[in-house]
């Protein structure tokens, strides 16, 4: 049994040293998102991301909601990005991370406060420049999103 599991671990680890993905945005690029959400309401965001490593980024987002403007959100976010450890294309993007921010309600129905999210999301890039972007998150901000990505 010990034989196996240091077999395992040494396929595992050759796998992750040979995989052929690319990092989607390289140290020190940066990329802005925008779109609707789906969830509470109708929401608006808007974000940007500077990648602070080849697989790590962070940046913030805004969002408001189109129906009734009845409240906002501002938050700062991190992801890391799956591309080089599972092997796939930079013009595919898999992520996951976190948000935490503030949520400012304008009405009765939503309260004001802490808004904590996580997500996991993905990007397919037509272009050099330009991607379509669905991210799923859960928490206190809005669930679903879907958007465009342009690097920069």
């Amino acid at each position: 049994m010990k034989k196996i599991t240091i077999v395992f671990a040494f396929l595992m680890m050759s796998a992750m040293t040979f995989a052929q993905g690319e990092a989607p945005l390289s140290k020190g690029g940066k990329q802005m998102n925008f779109g609707l959400g789906f969830g509470d309401g109708v929401p608006v965001y808007w974000g940007m991301d500077w990648a602070v490593h080849n697989d790590i980024t962070v940046g913030g987002s805004a969002s408001f909601n189109l129906d009734g403007f009845n409240y906002m959100a501002i938050n700062g976010r991190g992801d890391y990005h799956w591309n080089r450890l599972i092997g796939i294309p930079s013009n595919w993007d898999f992520y996951a991370g976190a948000n935490i921010g503030f949520k400012i309600a304008f009405d009765d129905a939503h309260t004001s406060g802490l808004d904590l999210k996580i997500h996991v999301g993905g990007r397919w890039f037509w272009s050099e420049k330009w991607g379509l972007n669905l991210e799923i998150g859960g928490g206190t901000g809005f669930g679903t999103s879907l958007g465009v990505t342009m690097k920069m």
